[in-house]
């Protein structure tokens, strides 16, 4: 790339298909190319040029669509969405969404009506608060739930940040949603789950690089419903949910958000091959 456009050496390189030319290269200038009309200008004159064969197949399918489009029916115009929503959320989302913050209602009427009954009088809320984000984030890049994953993933956007505008798209929705019932409740601070949440969810995106978005949150979801059935085994369970949840543990869930934080800069370009 130079300056504002790609160099023509890059964009003839690009339109013969050049295998030497390194993956972040082709994905930049893919990229690049859905918004400049002038290189895309120039990439359609050196496949003229440096491609026949792919202009006349390119030439050759159009002639014979051509007939076939001009007697297609128009389909019906559908409900016009904002960008944006396309770039921070796809349509499997909204269902799922709304069954997290379903989970946390229905947490919040348990614990009004049967605290002393769960887990020695903790919080149900406060025992699913810091692992409920990951319930969106393993729909939001799922391979099976979302019908046009893999086209998705196969954009010159996709990656790392299309992954993490749909993270940030969850905890927008959920963790207001937990802060409200902290509050309702009056028996959890933000400094218990906030930092556990935030914790979870950058581990989940830093195995999610190696194992996949959707494995790796379920099997965080799991080990932390190991460590509340372990709490509520008795009285004094061998883990103290209270104890780990309280802000003087802080410094090591604050460890435990940079180490999965660190770890997905460190693999950044893995997640383009999602």
């Amino acid at each position: 790339m130079s300056g504002e456009h790609a160099s023509r050496q890059l964009i003839d390189d690009y339109a013969r298909g050049d295998a030497t030319m390194a993956a972040d290269t082709v994905w930049a200038l893919e990229a690049h190319l859905e918004t400049c009309a002038l290189c895309r200008s120039h990439l359609a004159a050196c496949v003229a040029t440096e491609a026949p064969g792919i202009a006349a197949l390119v030439d050759t399918v159009r002639a014979g669509l051509e007939p076939q489009l001009d007697a297609a029916v128009r389909a019906p115009s559908r409900r016009h969405r904002p960008r944006w929503v396309a770039a921070w959320l796809t349509p499997v989302m909204a269902p799922w969404l709304a069954m997290t913050v379903l989970v946390t209602l229905m947490a919040l009427l348990l614990d009004a009506v049967a605290r002393p009954m769960f887990l020695g009088g903790v919080s149900p809320v406060l025992a699913i608060a810091p692992v409920l984000p990951l319930c969106g984030v393993a729909a939001s890049w799922s391979r099976g739930l979302d019908p046009a994953h893999e086209l998705t993933a196969s954009t010159a956007r996709a990656g790392l940040p299309l992954l993490l505008r749909r993270t940030a798209a969850v905890l927008v929705v959920v963790l207001p949603a937990l802060l409200v019932e902290g509050w309702l409740t009056g028996t959890m601070t933000a400094a218990q789950w906030l930092l556990p949440s935030l914790a979870f969810t950058s581990t989940a995106l830093a195995l999610g690089s190696v194992v996949g978005v959707t494995r790796a949150a379920t099997g965080l979801v799991g080990t932390w419903g190991v460590v509340v059935v372990l709490a509520g085994a008795t009285d004094h369970g061998p883990v103290d949910l209270e104890r780990v949840l309280q802000p003087d543990q802080l410094p090591a869930w604050g460890l435990f958000l940079a180490l999965g934080i660190g770890a997905v800069i460190a693999r950044r370009n893995a997640y383009s091959t999602l």
